[in-house]
């Protein structure tokens, strides 16, 4: 069953430069206060090293660098990963509102589910080439470096060595994991997202309390996560400081542990993702309803 488009609805009906504010502003917080997770996951993921080898336990993975390095060193690529989400999740509620309106039923004005995954996968694909794959792929090697060559000084430092010796092909290295894996990622998260909203329109539940949109947003992010952990894990690899090709990488996560291993790093993700899901949403739809009536006497100049 669909749900009918609402020209007011906040989710539907979002101003694009409001879109593009909220996003980026809830980008920018969900990132900063998820990074451990993220920074674990990582690390769990990578390619094994001789003679120090990274704890497949994410949580200890937390508790071994906290314990040798300290609290700066959860956080080594954090600023990346930043800039990262903040031009990621811009460009994706923006691409998301504009291109779901593209996808509506011409006769009825409705979303369908599917189209509600397909206006994400694409706006997954945008976000992938426009922000997401150069911020992940220095965020990841950043991760990578520290606890090998501590080659890179700091995120500038690694783009202009990784531009030198690689050029803009070092720079969009994992193009291909990162793609599918924003693609799926988008389309579960903002299709499910969109779906419970339409499912709660139907039936009458409230939609404005930020509980709501947490739980909403939790519910996304579990969802995503379990649907396309092994393109993160693929993902990680090709853009590890050495970088891998994406073969390279399915033989070597295949080689550390088989099937299993393309599903690593899934309880810290899952954890991330799920509290994650519902900082993004929070934030976006109370930045959204802040936002829109200080731009609308400009957005009604523009009507």
């Amino acid at each position: 069953m669909s749900a009918k488009l609402d020209k007011n609805s906040s989710s539907t009906g979002t101003p694009p430069i409001v879109s593009l504010i909220a996003g980026g502003v809830a980008g920018g917080v969900e990132a900063a206060a998820t990074y451990p997770f993220e920074f674990a996951k990582t690390r769990a993921q990578l390619r094994q090293e001789r003679g120090n080898p990274t704890s497949r336990n994410p949580f200890l993975v937390v508790a071994q660098t906290f314990r040798r390095e300290g609290l700066p060193a959860l956080y080594k690529g954090c600023s990346s990963l930043i800039v990262g989400s903040i031009a990621k999740d811009a460009v994706r509620f923006l691409s998301f509102d504009t291109v779901k309106h593209a996808f509506a039923d011409p006769e009825t004005g409705t979303l369908s589910p599917l189209r509600n995954l397909l206006a994400g996968m694409t706006a997954g694909v945008i976000a992938s080439v426009t922000a997401v794959t150069p911020t992940e792929r220095i965020k990841t090697a950043l991760i990578d470096d520290a606890r090998t060559e501590r080659r890179f000084r700091g995120p500038g430092h690694a783009v202009a060595v990784i531009w030198k010796e690689h050029g803009i092909g070092g720079i969009y290295r994992g193009f291909a994991g990162t793609t599918l894996k924003q693609a799926g990622a988008t389309a579960f998260r903002m299709g499910t997202y969109n779906i419970l909203k339409d499912y709660e329109k139907r039936h009458n539940i409230p939609q404005e309390g930020a509980a709501t949109n947490f739980a909403n947003g939790a519910v996304a992010g579990t969802v995503t996560t379990l649907a396309t952990q092994p393109f993160d894990t693929i993902k990680t690899r090709s853009q590890s400081a050495r970088g891998e090709g994406v073969v390279e990488a399915c033989k070597g996560i295949w080689e550390d542990g088989g099937i299993r291993a393309f599903w690593r790093g899934t309880v810290m993700r899952l954890g991330r993702t799920v509290m994650a899901g519902g900082i993004l949403f929070t934030t976006y739809e109370q930045v959204a309803r802040l936002v829109r009536p200080v731009l609308s006497p400009i957005l009604d100049k523009g009507d």
